[in-house]
């Protein structure tokens, strides 16, 4: 499986003609969803959902399959498949689990909104939450910078899940100085095998 690197949160999943894509938002790249036959949104904050790009998507692919939790589903309107924490489903021929279901705080009970991570394959994007999921994870997709994120709560949570590998994902706003201190930090302190996809380039797992 290849897994593809684009802006900030944005994820894109290949295995052959299968193409996922997970959280296309304003600071990714159109080209994430070229090709692509399903979309997995984690909430509805613009840096995970881009509108316009996910409507020229689906203008382009009549077919493309576009999964997140039922409030933005039913927003999104037609066509858009509502998944519940604990769902397990098939999206573009990959086997994927929902979980969490909170975005994480950043003061006050706030942003209060829904928030689905989702495991494909064993690869875990939590989107805006340090949610850990009961079952084994393998690839580890680690937020590395946020208003509700500290760098300690990081470490704890790639330590917590204990996956074999992770990539840090979540980063747009983070200097280049920061990058190599989020870098250091969790490949000296996490316990799992790190290492940062540069942006547009991939690892095949």
């Amino acid at each position: 499986m290849r897994l593809t690197k684009y802006g900030h949160a944005c994820v894109r999943l290949e295995d052959g003609d299968r193409v996922l894509v997970i959280d296309p938002g304003t600071y990714s790249e159109m080209e994430s969803l070229s090709g692509a036959t399903a979309v997995l949104i984690s909430h509805e904050h613009e840096d995970h959902i881009d509108l316009d790009k996910l409507k020229a998507a689906r203008e382009s692919n009549p077919a493309l399959t576009v999964h997140t939790h039922p409030a933005l589903a039913a927003a999104l309107g037609e066509g858009v498949t509502a998944v519940e924490p604990g769902d397990t489903f098939t999206a573009a021929g990959f086997t994927v689990r929902a979980v969490g279901g909170e975005h994480a705080e950043i003061i006050d009970g706030l942003p209060g909104c829904p928030n689905i991570g989702f495991i494909v394959d064993g690869i875990y994007h939590p989107g805006d939450s340090l949610f850990v999921p009961a079952e084994a994870v393998d690839t580890l997709l680690v937020p590395a910078a946020g208003p509700w994120l500290k760098l300690r709560e990081v470490i704890e949570f790639v330590r917590t899940v204990g996956p074999a590998r992770a990539f840090p994902i979540h980063d747009v706003q983070l200097s280049d100085v920061g990058l190599d201190h989020f870098d250091q930090w969790l490949d000296g302190q996490g316990g799992a095998d790190y290492s940062r996809i540069p942006l547009g380039e991939f690892v095949d797992l």
